[in-house]
């Protein structure tokens, strides 16, 4: 059986049609633990009229989502923990796909689908970057190398993973409210391959925050709460080192562009020369540091967190940038 979390937190307008999604798959051995952590909206409310037994509904004072989706994990009476969260959708076949994973790649703990973003009702595929696999299915030997020059490969609500495993490590750093996800990817990929499936079976609900118009929905964390966790597993016996210093560097570089559109101009170039510590040949990451420097009439112009057409990204930063300069 499989036992997906879904960590929830003021998502009433969601919440229905995300508990839709994972009655309506195709797969059905599962279980859904829906933990409401302290909402102040009708959510819980709305969890709780539906009749389907495989729904347990747990509700706890607000922790954040760290703390929700470790109560899920410790209350999963499944092998395997999908993870899903209140805003986001599946397609039918997800968890069908997930399992056919599991069963082809046994010697993994830990599974993940592609999945597609949706912002303002249009799909947009992710972009990912040598892939050690030419067929639909295959194991990310590389995980840090793919994540170092693609979108995140592995994201929260198309990933299943072994309890045992995490449970080993610890589960989700608590506390932890920007990039807590990619840390715990990030130390599963240092015990164990990650299985990938190209078929794009779920669907990140982006929100606005996610353009250049408005701020992030958070800011950065304090400190370098995940930056320390990476460097930490520096110290382990993984193989792949390089690779994961490309991801330090590379994650220092978001919460540069986080910084970038708060307005924080000083911490945007320290974030910037931080990351160039690790990738100094990161060509994405001089961009932010001009920016950063540049009157927030030319940020607007041509900064985006998430671009789909990179070519023209680049070659519009570039006219700008040149013009800027000549500006008072």
């Amino acid at each position: 059986m499989v036992s997906v979390v879904i960590p929830l937190y003021n998502k009433e307008k969601s919440i229905a049609q995300t508990l839709e999604c994972v009655l309506n798959q195709t797969y059905k051995d599962f279980e859904v633990i829906v933990v409401d952590d302290g909402s102040k909206d009708n959510s819980a409310a709305i969890v709780a009229q539906f009749t389907d037994t495989r729904i347990h509904l747990i509700r706890q004072e607000n922790g954040g989502v760290s703390a929700a989706r470790n109560r899920g994990i410790e209350e999963a009476q499944g092998k395997y923990v999908a993870f899903l969260d209140a805003d986001d959708v599946w397609k039918q076949e997800h968890l069908e796909s997930i399992v056919n994973l599991i069963h082809q790649y046994p010697q993994c703990r830990a599974w993940a689908s592609c999945y597609v973003n949706n912002l303002n009702g249009k799909e947009y595929k992710i972009i990912l970057n040598k892939l050690p696999f030419n067929g639909s299915t295959g194991v990310l030997t590389n995980y840090f190398e793919v994540c170092s020059c693609s979108h995140p490969p592995v994201w929260s609500s198309a990933a299943c993973i072994e309890k045992s495993l995490l449970q080993e490590i610890g589960g989700f750093p608590v506390g932890v409210t920007s990039g807590e996800d990619l840390l715990t990817w990030a130390r599963i990929a240092v015990k164990t391959d990650w299985a990938y499936s190209m078929k794009e079976t779920a669907v990140y609900m982006m929100p606005a925050t996610n353009s250049f118009t408005e701020k992030p929905t958070r800011p950065n964390d304090l400190g370098d709460p995940v930056c320390d966790g990476l460097k930490q597993l520096l110290k382990s016996k993984y193989s792949r080192k390089k690779e994961l210093k490309h991801f330090i560097g590379r994650f220092y570089k978001m919460k540069a562009s986080t910084n970038l559109r708060y307005g924080y101009r000083q911490s945007t170039i320290w974030e910037c020369l931080k990351s160039l510590t690790y990738r100094p040949f990161a060509k994405e990451t001089y961009p932010i540091l001009i920016l950063a420097l540049m009157p927030k009439f030319i940020q607007k112009r041509v900064f985006a967190i998430h671009s789909y057409d990179k070519v023209a990204r680049f070659k519009d930063i570039k006219r700008l940038i040149v013009s800027g300069l000549g500006t008072k």
